[in-house]
């Protein structure tokens, strides 16, 4: 079943990616009217993640955030389905690169990337990857769907951008130490209760994947934050924030709390551009739980 899914689905996904991008956005422009007003697809769950995040917006605010969101989150679904096909002249033209002074600092070192499900995270790659600086990995979770796990892999590695499963990261950024990596972790996402730190973002109790600082403690490995903004629809920035330069110098999740406050700054500047959609806080702190 997987299979047949997957062979029908292929050439109407082919066609969109192939899609100029003006008439990729009126598509989105239809799927938000079907999406958004008519399923309302985890409309929800979207509201209830904006109403605890901002506690002083009214509630006419709020739902401008959710309607601004749902567009944006449309032009990601088909600018996602562009990578496939995509060219290097065509992602350079929608992504602005930023100073790029810190991979010349370290040089000689690798480092440990951090960000969020903010902006487009995919096009971050792709543009990165366009560059001779650190080679990127990206750690990623492998699809439950073998082929479209194969498609994802495709079209993140196109541009010359390299993964590693989550599973397996700790040990291959071991055996590949001798290389000069930039390894991203995109760790905003819930994790396990057994890897966390538990802080306030967003106005809420939240628990962080602990991963980045211990790995970056470990190889000592400095940690640069990401910001994907958009500038305007199709138009990004990417920028290179370096946030711990040493990183076994820094307290027990100091660097977890620079990469969330970070990230909190750059969603309260532009809310609509991350992923609401994700029940980010299912999880509860237990009592009597230290960080």
């Amino acid at each position: 079943m997987n299979a047949i899914i997957y062979y029908m689905a292929l050439p109407f996904l082919y066609l969109i990616s192939l899609l100029p991008f003006r008439v990729m956005y009126l598509l989105s422009d239809f799927i938000y009217f079907w999406l958004y007003r008519v399923f309302s697809y985890r409309k929800e769950v979207v509201l209830t993640n904006l109403r605890n995040s901002f506690p002083e917006k009214s509630e006419a605010e709020i739902q401008k955030i959710c309607r601004a969101f749902y567009s944006y989150f449309c032009d990601l679904i088909l600018e996602v389905l562009k990578t496939l096909t995509i060219s290097k002249a065509s992602v350079r033209r929608h992504v602005t690169l930023g100073d790029t002074a810190v991979f010349e600092k370290h040089k000689d070192k690798s480092l440990v990337l951090v960000m969020g499900h903010f902006g487009n995270w995919e096009l971050a790659g792709a543009r990165y990857s366009m560059e001779p600086i650190h080679q990127l990995y990206v750690v990623y979770h492998p699809l439950r769907n073998p082929y479209f796990d194969k498609l994802l892999y495709f079209m993140r590695t196109r541009s010359g951008t390299k993964l590693y499963t989550m599973k397996e990261t700790k040990k291959a950024m071991v055996r590949d130490r001798g290389l000069r990596t930039a390894v991203a972790f995109i760790a905003d996402q819930t994790p396990s209760h057994t890897k966390t730190y538990w802080t306030t973002f967003l106005n809420q109790d939240t628990p962080v994947f602990s991963g980045p600082e211990k790995i970056a403690k470990n190889l000592d490995y400095p940690v640069v934050y990401i910001s994907m903004k958009r500038i305007k629809r199709g138009q990004y920035q990417l920028d290179f924030e370096e946030i711990f330069s040493d990183p076994q110098s820094a307290g027990e999740n100091e660097i977890l709390e620079l990469y969330t406050r970070r990230l909190e700054q750059d969603i309260l500047e532009r809310p609509e551009t991350w992923v609401w959609t994700h029940r980010r806080w299912k999880h509860k702190r237990e009592p009597n739980t230290t960080n």
